[in-house]
């Protein structure tokens, strides 16, 4: 039987997805998610088994939550350096775009705004495409 863990998991992932949304997943170092959660090495691979773990762990905390920025910022990561070569991740961003707004739109737009690109379109012009 393991030892019971000595940290606040929800804080982690939270600590953790302020990590990736700095540097993305594939910019983001174990050593750097070390830091950003306070956990030893040892005991983030104890308690989400990888990296992409605990991508998973933040992803599904993101999905569980509001569609925020922070939320559609952590998809935009998952969706652009994940998904197209991981089926677990690509169904996660899948089911909580699902039912809403235009998923391409939202993080189209987001993507703008993240880069500070906003692109203004004016009522007029929206009429007449």
């Amino acid at each position: 039987m393991g030892r019971k863990r000595s940290f606040d998991e929800t804080a982690v992932v939270s600590e953790a997805a302020g990590a990736f949304l700095i540097a993305g997943y594939e910019g983001t170092s174990v050593d750097e998610l070390v830091r950003a959660t306070g956990l030893l090495r040892g005991s983030l691979y104890q308690a989400f088994g990888s990296k992409r773990g605990l991508f998973l762990a933040v992803l599904r905390q993101a999905a569980a939550g509001p569609l925020d920025e922070t939320a559609l910022d952590l998809l935009l990561v998952a969706t652009l350096e994940l998904a197209p070569r991981d089926a677990e991740v690509r169904t996660l961003v899948g089911q909580r775009l699902a039912g809403g707004a235009d998923p391409a739109r939202l993080l189209g737009e987001r993507l703008l705004e993240r880069a500070d690109l906003t692109v203004r379109i004016d009522a007029e012009e929206r009429e007449n495409r």
